[in-house]
């Protein structure tokens, strides 16, 4: 770094590169680590050392997240294919990295969206992303190699018909219900544990001994 034929007190720093005017001391520190914005050069004695950077690629970080499982590979079956999907469905976003058309960016994978609109070869999902204190409501539309029927809710469907057909019973037996909704599991019940007859082994840790 050069100093400005000026600069008597510290106050006006020149910098040695094709930036035309001098910069304040202020500034001096952040110029001594990092490159010339202008001629792409350093600015202070020791050189720094430019390299690749980090990707920022759309499909950066996604060799093993696109990856399919052992035995996997190839295009996808006819299934996928014949999969019927409805407006208002629930479904699973999973990439298919044999199929790069209609492949949505890597945030959405592994997500559950609603399906709100059914085109040609692909479906419109609709998948909540939080930004900062937001929940946006994304729409996408995707093609059906990327996406599957989620079960999300198939527990809660199963247990809403077994609680209809409980009603039904007791209705019919006249028992009375006294709920349905589902309770903690009550702890263990104590028990004895009795021992053979056998001697007793006590076992306990050995005392401290500095051996030489």
């Amino acid at each position: 770094m050069m100093l400005h034929p000026r600069d008597v007190e510290g106050k006006i720093v020149g910098l040695k590169c094709c930036l035309p005017n001098p910069l304040t001391v202020e500034h001096s520190h952040f110029f001594s680590v990092l490159p010339c914005l202008v001629c792409m050069g350093c600015v202070c004695d020791k050189q720094v050392k430019m390299g690749c950077g980090r990707a920022r690629g759309v499909r950066r970080n996604t060799r093993d997240m696109f990856s399919k499982g052992f035995g996997n590979y190839g295009l996808p079956s006819m299934k996928t294919y014949m999969t019927q999907y409805k407006v208002g469905d629930f479904v699973d976003i999973k990439v298919n990295g044999a199929i790069h058309k209609g492949m949505p960016y890597r945030y959405y994978h592994g997500r559950t969206g609603r399906v709100w609109n059914i085109t040609k070869s692909a479906v419109g999902v609709m998948v909540n992303k939080q930004v900062k204190g937001k929940i946006l409501h994304k729409r996408l539309h995707i093609r059906v190699e990327h996406v599957k029927p989620s079960r999300c809710q198939e527990e809660f469907k199963n247990r809403v018909a077994d609680h209809e057909k409980t009603k039904a019973e007791a209705k019919k037996t006249g028992t009375f219900i006294r709920t349905l909704k589902r309770l903690p599991k009550d702890p263990k019940a104590g028990y004895i544990v009795k021992a053979k007859k056998q001697t007793v082994n006590v076992m306990c840790a050995v005392p401290y001994e500095l051996l030489a």
